[in-house]
């Protein structure tokens, strides 16, 4: 299975912001954001040059790293969200949002996406009583999410929890039970992304 192995918090100093992939540890100084806030490599602190678009080029990129996903499943889903009717950049990121590895970030019941996607790819969790181990698992109205009886991943979960402020309006989370539910798609203001889809959809579109 194809997966970003890079260093984390280069991706974040790329993009010139916290992504929060790293979870507790982009909430501290040892974020690489807060230690060196300028993109890595030799020309790191060098002028860069800005057009349109490099502007537009960094947006999709921070939504592939944001979300963890790859080139080819980035695109995939941009297809799909431009056969759909309504608006594409918000059906881009409603897909992107309603991924299972996500909706556990969404929910608090993982600290990170890739700490979510190696805890469905353990099979820890089930939705709607069946054991899914797939992050990029599309969640609809109504799935129910359960951590799997006598899970050996209890304690981790519960720890994630604690770091939680507050669950979206879409879902429904119990965090003493360790179950959650979706309620419904998120509107485009529910969703926390630092994302710019506009200028994603301008790219695309070239």
């Amino acid at each position: 299975m194809a997966r970003d192995t890079g260093a984390q918090c280069k991706q974040c100093r790329r993009e010139g912001q916290k992504l929060f992939l790293k979870g507790e540890r982009c909430l501290t100084d040892k974020c690489g954001v807060e230690r060196r806030s300028y993109p890595p490599g030799e020309h790191g602190r060098g002028r860069q040059r800005q057009s349109e678009y490099r502007l537009q080029l960094r947006e999709k990129q921070k939504a592939k790293r944001y979300y963890g996903v790859l080139e080819k499943q980035f695109r995939n889903y941009y297809e799909k969200a431009s056969s759909q009717p309504g608006i594409t950049g918000e059906n881009l990121l409603r897909m992107l949002e309603t991924r299972f590895d996500n909706v556990l970030v969404r929910l608090g019941f993982a600290a990170s996406r890739r700490q979510a996607r190696q805890l469905i790819l353990h099979g820890h969790w089930t939705v709607n009583g069946r054991r899914v181990n797939i992050p990029s698992y599309q969640l609809r109205d109504g799935d129910v999410i359960a951590i799997r009886t006598n899970s050996g991943a209890t304690q981790v979960i519960r720890d994630a929890t604690e770091l939680t402020g507050q669950v979206p309006a879409w879902l429904q989370a119990d965090h003493d039970a360790l179950t959650a539910k979706v309620l419904r798609k998120p509107e485009r203001r529910e969703i926390a992304a630092p994302v710019q889809e506009q200028l994603i959809v301008e790219l695309y579109s070239k």
